[in-house]
C-alpha cells in the first residue's frame, strides 16, 4: 500500500481549501489517501459534532466521504480531474462514532467516453460495512483539467 501525496498542499492556490481533503482547512476531515494498486483506501476518525443522531454518523458526512474519496479515484485513476454528476448512496448500517475510526475503499467500475463510474464501501471501526456508493464523475480531457483545475498530472500524487 502507497500513500498518495496531496500535490495541491505545495503549489497551494488560494481556491484551494477543500472540506475532504485539505489539511488547511479547519472544519475539515483533512483526508489523506493510499492506493493498494486497484483501490484507493481512506481511515478517518469520526467527529462527535458530525453526528446526526445519538452518536451516530450524519448522512450527509457519509456520503461526502465516499464522494471525496471518488474524486481521488478520477485524479489518480483516471489521470484527470473532474466534478461529481451523480451519485447513488446505500446506506446499510448506521454509522456509530463510538466505534472507532472508520475505512473508506473505492475503485473505478467503468469508463464510458467522459465518465468514469467509481465504487464505494464505508466500513465502521468494527469492519463492519455500513454504507456503500456509486459515483459518476464527468471527467475532463487532462490539458482542460490542468488548466482550469490546476490538474498537477498522475506523477505528482505518486511522488
Amino acid at each position: 500500500m502507497k500513500k498518495i501525496h496531496n500535490p495541491f498542499t505545495v503549489h497551494k492556490s488560494e481556491d484551494y481549501n477543500c472540506f475532504g481533503c485539505s489539511p488547511d482547512n479547519s472544519l475539515g476531515l483533512k483526508l489523506e489517501f493510499y492506493d493498494t494498486g486497484e483501490t484507493l483506501i481512506t481511515h478517518w476518525q469520526p467527529k462527535e459534532w458530525l453526528v446526526g443522531y445519538t452518536k451516530i454518523l450524519h448522512g450527509g458526512i457519509v456520503a461526502t466521504l465516499m464522494d471525496e474519496i471518488a474524486g481521488w479515484v478520477v485524479l489518480t485513476k483516471s489521470k484527470t480531474a473532474g466534478v461529481t454528476s451523480k451519485m447513488e448512496v446505500e446506506y446499510l448500517k448506521p454509522v456509530f462514532i463510538t466505534r472507532g475510526e472508520v475505512e473508506v475503499r473505492a475503485w473505478p467500475e467503468k469508463t464510458d467516453g467522459r465518465e468514469t463510474t467509481i465504487r464505494c464501501e464505508l466500513y465502521d471501526g468494527e469492519e463492519v460495512l455500513c454504507a456503500r456508493a456509486r459515483v459518476v464523475y464527468f471527467c475532463y480531457p487532462e490539458e482542460v483539467a490542468r488548466k482550469k483545475f490546476h490538474y498537477p498530472g498522475v506523477e505528482a500524487f505518486y511522488t
